[in-house]
């Protein structure tokens, strides 16, 4: 049995408002730029992260960072799932950077002087911020995800590589090793990185010191 013309009407008038309001939105959205937000969320968490641990160290506030980046404590910690994987995002292009250096030193003639040389960029590294270079690499990489543990592993990798090849050439004595190497490195950034934020800092002295490790790794 057909229903009276008004039924049908009153039955019509949802479904068309309802449709006019589905064009009047546009388009459903399709989740990607909601990705999009979130690199950009990222990109910014980073940024100010950066900012943040030159100013204060490696103990900035994380809340601190993300009012800086303009989100929630919640969306930092969706990306990030603390400390010290946030410090391994912030330190990860440097990284990049200083394992490209080790690769091309690897082609260098000297063996003992690409070592010397790949040390003194990991010393500028190290001190970077207050120490937060090498207190990264060395402490804190050990205990994060695969972000950090890459990072630590491939300044070991870079170490290792230049080592290596100077222990074969002569340059270096065999009983070194990559770790132990980048332990006195890391030691000297540490103490004096302190040390330089005083008015009795000397800025010779982590080149002095370096130089004392070099002569250690002279062969005996």
């Amino acid at each position: 049995m057909n229903q009276p013309q008004h039924q049908l009407q009153h039955q019509s008038q949802p479904r068309a408002r309802a449709s006019a309001a589905t064009l009047a939105a546009g388009p459903a959205t399709t989740g990607r730029p909601a990705r999009a937000d979130a690199v950009r969320n990222r990109e910014r968490i980073v940024s100010a992260a950066r900012e943040a641990f030159a100013e204060a160290g490696p103990e900035a506030s994380l809340n601190e960072i993300a009012r800086r980046a303009g989100v929630g404590p919640g969306t930092l910690y969706r990306h990030f799932s603390g400390r010290p994987e946030l410090l391994a995002a912030v330190l990860k292009e440097r990284v990049d950077t200083l394992c490209a250096r080790a690769q091309d030193l690897l082609s260098a003639d000297s063996a003992g002087a690409a070592l010397e040389e790949w040390l003194r960029a990991f010393l500028d590294h190290a001190r970077v911020n207050q120490g937060l270079g090498g207190a990264l690499m060395l402490e804190e990489l050990e205990a994060t995800g695969a972000l950090g543990s890459d990072c630590h592993q491939r300044i070991l990798d870079a170490a290792g590589a230049l080592l290596t090849r100077a222990q074969d050439s002569g340059a270096a004595r065999r009983d070194l090793s990559p770790a132990d190497l980048l332990q006195l490195v890391v030691g000297i950034a540490l103490s004096t990185t302190h040390k330089q934020a005083s008015a009795a800092g000397d800025p010779e002295q982590p080149g002095r010191l370096l130089d004392l490790v070099l002569d250690a790794t002279q062969p005996r």
